[in-house]
């Protein structure tokens, strides 16, 4: 500290041992400080200061540590004394060089710095590791596919994080109409540069199985933030609370959207089942009878039946008419919340009124330094989604695990993470419409703003995606809705409702573990 806590003379100014305060044996037997002892503590507090950082909940053991090394060990012995002190004693000469309440607190989990949480700071070097290892160790000379797919989907979290802080500090300092673009430009980055890194990856293989994840990762995106997001949230939240209430109107809106989309996503798919043609693999005669019953296995709708007739002249323009309303119908949300009736998202938390949701972002950067950081973070990502698509053969191959498991739980689920805990802090805060809001948009950008755009990729760059999703899909995403349409209908929810919720999302999750690969896979 440069000045006195409670007034008083001003404490002299610290500053290393100077050369010209002593004479010869002292400038000497600071050189050999300097080269024998000190580097020695320096690596012992470098190494309880790293530690204690990335316990977190040590954080301000790893600080005294930092300004141990690089302000105490450089003080002139006579200004360093070492004694134990009483509660009430003060010295006479002493200078602060660290002021923290506890040492040791779980609450440090909430540290920020320059406004970036503790964790997303202590992932950042996983980044740099994951991308020197993907590409340096090509051929995996140091470590295995399986290693580096895990690194750089851990990877996605932080950069996540970070690109959510952008696009927040960027609305925040922007007007509606260019926070709107900036979120529906970049709100889904992280799962599209995934998808159509897999896309292109596919196509070049001439492997449908890609696609068939792709699928999989979006009904397990979809199923999750509208059971397991809120659910979870309820949980937590009524542990502490008996019962929390939430905004039903907002609830509404966000359901009447997902209504929509859910629709018109799947409405190819139950096109392709009312007029597709029924082809089956291989059939066998159960009563050894010609007019006796069969058998059938791998059937599927054969939308290619007379050279594509029904796929090229019926289905692609459904696909394409869907991937064109779905967006306006999305803007038209945005404008409708954040515009028009943004009252109806007037928020009571505790008894205080709160004006405003989730939108309302704070600054945490400046324009441009948030404008380098999305860029920056958006080219990692897509470094990083490269290095997953690129390693994720050899589990897709070797796992005996279904490969709509592995889509709607990992590949779904894990880019999510940074918007889950959010979702949990709020609904500890007592405020549950912002978790409900949490899981609800991503949901309904899944629908109405990936989908499209993966669709409208697929005629510039064409890969083997195509809007028509298996029966499992249409079913788990549809009961989904309503199931959670029937949760929010009275505007208040307690830790049994978030259990239904959570309990259908496993129950769904053990039907996809048991279910058998897709056809192509």
């Amino acid at each position: 500290e440069t000045s006195a806590l409670l007034g008083g003379p001003v404490p002299r100014r610290w500053r290393p041992w100077c050369w010209a305060d002593g004479g010869h044996w002292q400038r000497a037997g600071t050189l050999v400080w300097l080269c024998l002892g000190y580097p020695v503590l320096v690596l012992a507090h470098g190494l309880v200061c790293v530690t204690a950082w990335l316990l977190i909940v040590l954080i301000p053991v790893a600080k005294l540590s930092a300004r141990t090394a690089t302000r105490v060990l450089l003080l002139p012995s006579e200004r360093v004394l070492v004694r134990r002190l009483k509660m009430t004693e003060v010295p006479l000469e002493g200078e602060v060089i660290l002021c923290c309440y506890r040492a040791i607190n779980p609450y440090y989990y909430k540290y920020a710095v320059d406004g970036i949480n503790v964790f997303a700071v202590n992932l950042l070097p996983l980044v740099l590791v994951t991308l020197v290892l993907g590409y340096v160790d090509s051929h995996n000379h140091l470590t295995s596919s399986p290693v580096k797919f895990t690194l750089a989907l851990l990877s996605i979290m932080p950069l996540s994080y970070y690109i959510g802080m952008a696009i927040a500090s960027i609305s925040a300092q922007s007007n509606f109409a260019v926070g709107a673009v900036v979120n529906a430009t970049f709100g889904s980055i992280t799962e599209l540069t995934f998808y159509i890194t897999a896309l292109i990856k596919g196509t070049r293989e001439g492997n449908r199985c890609y696609a068939e994840i792709v699928k999989s990762a979006l009904t397990g995106t979809l199923v999750g933030c509208v059971l397991f997001v809120p659910g979870l949230c309820m949980v937590i939240g009524g542990i502490r609370h008996q019962e929390q209430r939430f905004n039903s109107r907002s609830a509404g809106v966000s359901s009447a959207l997902l209504f929509l989309s859910v629709g018109g996503v799947f409405a190819p798919t139950l096109f392709s089942k009312v007029y597709g043609k029924l082809v089956c693999g291989e059939c066998h005669n159960v009563t050894q009878n010609p007019l006796g019953h069969y058998l059938c296995h791998n059937c599927h709708f054969d939308l290619m039946e007379n050279n594509g007739t029904l796929y090229y002249s019926h289905v692609q323009p459904l696909v394409y008419t869907v991937s064109l309303l779905l967006p306006a119908a999305y803007l038209i949300g945005l404008f409708f919340t954040l515009k028009t009736h943004s009252h109806i998202y007037d928020i009571h938390i505790s008894g205080c009124h709160m004006p405003g949701h989730h939108h309302s972002a704070v600054v945490h950067w400046s324009r441009w330094r948030a404008l380098v950081i999305l860029l920056l973070s958006t080219l990692c990502m897509s470094a990083c989604a490269d290095l997953a698509t690129e390693h994720i053969s050899p589990i897709l191959t070797n796992s005996t695990i279904s490969q709509y498991f592995i889509g709607v739980t990992v590949l779904a689920m894990v880019p999510e993470l940074p918007e889950i805990v959010n979702g949990i802090q709020f609904a500890l805060q007592n405020n549950l419409s912002l978790s409900i809001e949490i899981g609800n948009c991503i949901a309904v950008q899944v629908c109405m703003l990936q989908i499209p755009i993966l669709v409208l990729f697929t005629i510039f760059y064409p890969t083997n995606f195509t809007l028509v999703f298996s029966d499992l899909h249409v079913y788990a995403s549809m009961f989904s809705v309503v199931l959670m349409n029937y949760i929010f209908m009275d505007g208040k929810c307690d830790y049994f409702q978030g259990t239904v919720l959570v309990m259908v999302y496993f129950i769904l999750l053990a039907v996809y573990f048991f279910a058998p690969s897709p056809s192509g896979c």
